[in-house]
Order: structure tokens, then sequence, then C-alpha cells
């Protein structure tokens, strides 16, 4: 028999850890290969870790709520076969830490729940796990950006914090000097400025993980991007029409479901080739026109929580393309099959307030976006139209969108007349589109 150290496999760009939520098995478990064996979470994505090979569960090396670094080995299995295995992942040579006692008596006290005022900006890129040790230990922002990291295009790893905390005494610690500000204090999501009475009888329930991380991130987009929302009534009326004729035929040929949303996201797509300078996002002082056009598609979980899985290069996709990509994303997301990297790299958003019987909202700017479409419910109203016999009332099919976009770089003008080109593209929809 030979032992097989399982990894924690790659999760995509910028993901370095993650967190076990739960094994699925047992030490003295015998699992199959491809079978799911422990549910890890990160700051993206809750999935699913299964095993290349099959074997029996013989050390579970990394438990529940702990954190495990990409290629770090989270489980022993034995397996069939001679000597030791373990899975090929190609990790960067950590930097020198110090001894085993020192990280022990650092690590220890950041099992516990951290709640610090620290905060740092977007320009410094930290996993969950390093900005809370930075958090614990008061490290400022200037100190971040002087260590130098080993890991990914010279991020800061762990390791390299560990190292830093446990060697700070020894080094000159730059302070930053004092910014003035007439801006109010960020607000703590878990410090409320007043206690919160508690009456007899209401309950208390704790935020799960994916809840804490949906207010943190809604609490800095409102912080950072300064909103407006412009509102448009559309007639969708040739949109309805042509799904409900090619609908069925799409179905038995592709055996999949044929929703409004590919059709949303075509015209979106076409109304940011107009308009690509809502494609963008913000670094500093600096603007990135984004190449790619990576459609996010909010979707509601089970649970009730928010998750947001990318459609990537929609420009290049039919719509047969948009709709089997559509459909199987929803289904990963509700079934918790998503990957990071199905999460990651959005450059506009499409929210559809609508499936839940909303006629309209205002979404928050997912960052570093700078904008995001509501799409509301389809309604069946009577409406004025325009024929060469003079104008008539009849009924259509009428939905308001809502744009949201971020006032320091999209204007009334780009963000109002990029709504009403999505807008137009759906009210002139060809009831011969082939699909």
């Amino acid at each position: 028999m030979a032992e097989y150290k399982l990894l924690l496999p790659s999760m995509g760009e910028g993901v370095m850890e993650a967190t076990i939520i739960t094994w699925l098995f047992n030490e003295g478990d015998n699992v199959k290969e491809d079978d799911s064996v422990v549910e890890i979470a990160t700051d993206k994505v809750d999935s699913d870790v299964p095993t290349p090979v099959s074997g029996k569960i013989v050390k579970i090396l990394k438990q529940k709520d702990e954190v495990a670094k990409v290629g770090e080995a989270i489980a022993i299995l034995e397996i069939e076969g001679e000597g030791a295995a373990s899975e090929e992942v190609k990790t960067e040579t950590p930097a020198a830490t110090p001894d085993a006692d020192t990280l022990k008596a650092i690590e220890e006290p950041l099992q516990a729940t951290i709640a610090s005022n620290v905060e740092f900006s977007g320009d410094l890129y930290l996993s969950p796990l390093v900005k809370s040790i930075a958090q614990q230990e008061n490290i400022s922002e200037t100190e971040l950006k002087s260590i130098k990291g080993s890991g990914l295009e010279g991020r800061i790893t762990k390791e390299d914090i560990l190292a830093y905390v446990a060697n700070r005494g020894n080094q000159p610690v730059q302070q930053a000097a004092p910014v003035q500000t007439t801006s109010a204090p960020k607000p703590a999501i878990s410090a409320p400025a007043a206690t919160i009475p508690v009456s007899a009888g209401d309950e208390i329930i704790p935020m799960d993980r994916m809840r804490k991380i949906i207010a943190e991130n809604m609490v800095k987009a409102k912080q950072i991007a300064p909103h407006v929302t412009s509102f448009i009534e559309t007639d969708v009326t040739n949109v309805v029409k042509w799904r409900n004729k090619n609908k069925a035929v799409f179905e038995k040929r592709e055996g999949e479901k044929l929703t409004f949303m590919p059709i949303f996201v075509k015209a979106v797509v076409k109304a940011i080739q107009d308009f690509p300078m809502i494609n963008v996002s913000i670094n500093g002082e600096n603007i990135i026109k984004k190449k790619n056009i990576n459609i996010g598609m909010a979707t509601a979980l089970p649970d009730g929580n928010l998750i947001v899985p990318v459609i990537k290069n929609a420009d290049q996709l039919s719509l047969s393309g948009l709709a089997k990509a559509i459909n199987d994303l929803a289904y990963r997301a509700r079934n918790k099959k998503l990957r990071p990297e199905d999460t990651q790299g959005a450059t506009y958003t499409i929210s559809n307030v609508g499936s839940f019987g909303n006629l309209m909202g205002t979404p928050i700017i997912p960052q570093p976006q700078v904008a995001i479409l509501a799409i509301g419910a389809i309604v069946k109203k009577p409406a004025v139209l325009e024929t060469a016999d003079g104008d008539v009332i009849a009924i259509r099919n009428l939905m308001f969108m809502s744009h949201s976009y971020d006032h320091r770089v999209v204007d009334g003008s780009l963000g109002g007349m990029m709504l009403k080109h999505v807008h137009d593209y759906l009210e002139n929809w060809d009831l011969n589109t082939e699909i």
C-alpha cells in the first residue's frame, strides 16, 4: 500500500488559500476517484474538492475552520501501490520564516473572530487570512507595502506576514503621514454606534460567512462609488413574442430552457460595444478600459444569499451559447458547484429583480465595476402606439430598467445613453432572429 497526499488544488487567479467548511468523509472511510471529500470556502465562493484517486482516508490534516494554502496537503489517503505520492502542484518557494514555536504563538490568537478598525485601500491585494493577521497585529498599510511578498505576482503570503510580525521589533517602522479628510469614518458592519435593544421573544441570528462577505462588500461599494441611477420603461412585446415562438423548439433541440436572460445579455453587450467607457474600472487616478466583456449575473441562492457568476467573453457567444452558459452557471450556483474562477473577472453586472416580481430597483455597483443594470418584471399594460393612422391604445408587455453608475467616471449622458441603447435593442428585437 502507498500513501497519497491530497493537496488543496488551484482555484483560480488571486485565490491563494481556502477555509475548510466540512469534511464529507471521516478518517477510515473509503473514497472513490472523483468523490467530493471536503467542502471549502474562499472569499469568492464555496466549492467541493474531489479526490483524483480511490483509497482510504487515513489522516485528515486540516480540520473544520482551519485555513489551507493552495498546494498544501489537507489529507492523507492509503492507495494501492508502493511508496508515497501526491498531486503535482507548482507552488512558490516560501520566504524564510521564524521557528515553529514563534509561528504557533503568533497564529493561535488568529483563530478567534477578529474585530479591528484597520482599513486597507483597494491598491493592495490581501487574502482574507493575511488581512486578518494584519488587523490583529495592527499593521498599517504603509508597513504592508514595505513587505516583499513571496507569493504569486509578489503577493504577501501567510509566511511573509508572520515572519514580519516575528521580526517586527527589530526593524524600523515607517509611519504614514497623517491625511486630512473631511469624510465621515467608515462604518463597521459588526460594530453599530449604539447598542440595539433586544426584547423578549426576539431571535438573534448570527450572520453566516457569505452574508458577512456580502455585507462588507456592499458597505465598501457605497463608500467608494457615488451612485447615480437612471430609469427607463421598455416595450418588450417583440421579445416576449419571439421567446414564446422559440422556447419549445430550443428546449427540444438543446435540452435547455430558453429564458429572457440571454436576450437581455445580448442587448447589454451591444450597448457596451457602443459605449466601451462603461466597461471600465478605476485604479487610483487611472481608468482601466477593459478589453473583454464579462457579464456578471446576480443569482439568488436557496439559503437567501447572493452570488454573481460571470459569463466570460459574452460578446463572443451566440444567443444559443449565452443560453447554455447562463443555465449552466445558474444551476451550479444553486447547487454549490461553482469554481472560484466562475465568480471572478466581471466587467459589468445585470440583476434581474423582476424574477422576484419587483418592477424596478436601485442596484449597488459591485467593485471594481462602474455600472450595473437592474431589470424589472414584465407586465402587461395599456400603452399608446404611434401608427400610420394615428395613435392607438394597445395591450403591450412593458418592463422598467434601472441603471446605476459610478459618477466619478460615468456622467449622466454616458449612463443614460447606454441605458437608452439597451432599451432600443430590446424594443426593436427582430422577430426573425435565429437561435
